[in-house]
């Protein structure tokens, strides 16, 4: 496949959401010709104070764009914008290229790239491993599945997106890679936000708690930031509670398929479930809320279980 360039290939980008917006920002400010669909137009018209325009269907954005990205939010999204006589793939141009940047079963990913074939589109999923602000700066890390002359076509796009970008395999490596490592993602926050629990607990102020935690070698660069905002008591979204929910449900179907076993992440899934039940749109190191609010209860238990004993005892 020829290289995509700045100069000569116009991208398509479907999906102007927390992650999709400063992609495509980055993609403008780089020299790309982008045009953007999102099913909110206002979100879409976003881009245009950047030098993007607004395609009005999504058969009029594949059919114009040389590279069409997605950035959506589970496996339904995406089908849905492929698939079908409006669809993506109906109306792209043999030679042309899709990315798809979302979150999906790697099953997902390999049906694409099935109808892409048919179709004489080429098909990419690259993952993305970084929260917003990674994606403001061009900091994020990608994984990529599908084939390998695609991805080398495609690294004038991961240079400005990404600090790294790894090939992983065939269609549905990326997917799977991205699960992979959403599941430590997940595991680790909710390992903080029990030691945090059990510090508060024993006394420690949460304050400098959260703070010399952050300066530790063991808590992870994508959990440090999260502590410095818990301490401001700053839950907003950088990576949603909900998505984090949505992968935890895709890992743990990709470990049933596969026969893996994961009681780690089925408790951290819990957790996370538990609190994004609340319906309020936070960030997924909002855990941190849900055990401190555990071992608030289970300390009130505690306490009430004493006095019933002090009670009997008279």
């Amino acid at each position: 496949m020829t290289a995509i360039t700045s100069a000569k290939s116009k991208l398509g980008f479907i999906g102007i959401g927390y992650m999709g917006r400063p992609i495509a920002q980055r993609l403008l400010a780089a020299g790309f010709r982008l045009t953007a669909y999102d099913r909110h137009r206002t979100k879409a018209e976003e881009l245009i104070q950047y030098g993007g325009t607004v395609a009005e269907s999504v058969a009029a954005l594949s059919s114009s764009c040389d590279v069409v990205l997605t950035c959506l939010a589970s496996d339904e999204a995406v089908l849905n914008i492929y698939k079908g006589a409006d669809g993506a793939f109906a109306n792209a141009h043999r030679g042309s290229l899709v990315i798809d940047l979302s979150t999906v079963n790697p099953q997902t990913s390999q049906e694409l790239s099935r109808l892409g074939s048919a179709c004489g589109v080429g098909v990419l999923d690259v993952t993305i491993s970084g929260s917003t602000p990674a994606a403001e700066q061009g900091a994020l890390t990608l994984f990529g599945g599908g084939d390998q002359g695609c991805f080398a076509a495609a690294e004038s796009i991961f240079r400005v997106i990404a600090r790294k970008y790894f090939y992983l395999g065939p269609s549905g490596s990326g997917a799977t890679m991205k699960l992979v490592v959403n599941s430590l993602l997940g595991i680790g926050m909710q390992a903080i936000a029990e030691a945090v629990a059990l510090g508060e607990k024993a006394g420690l102020d949460r304050n400098r708690l959260l703070d010399v935690l952050s300066e530790t070698a063991v808590v992870a660069p994508a959990h440090v930031g999260k502590l410095q905002r818990a301490m401001k008591g700053d839950y907003s979204p950088q990576f949603p509670l909900r998505l984090m929910n949505k992968d935890f449900w895709l890992i743990l179907n990709l470990a049933a398929a596969v026969g893996a076993e994961m009681p780690a992440t089925r408790a951290a899934f819990e957790v996370n479930a538990a609190q994004s039940a609340q319906g309020q749109e936070q960030d997924f190191s909002a855990v941190i809320l849900e055990m401190e609010k555990q071992a608030h209860l289970e300390s009130g238990d505690n306490r009430r279980i004493r006095v019933g004993v002090a009670s009997s005892e008279k």
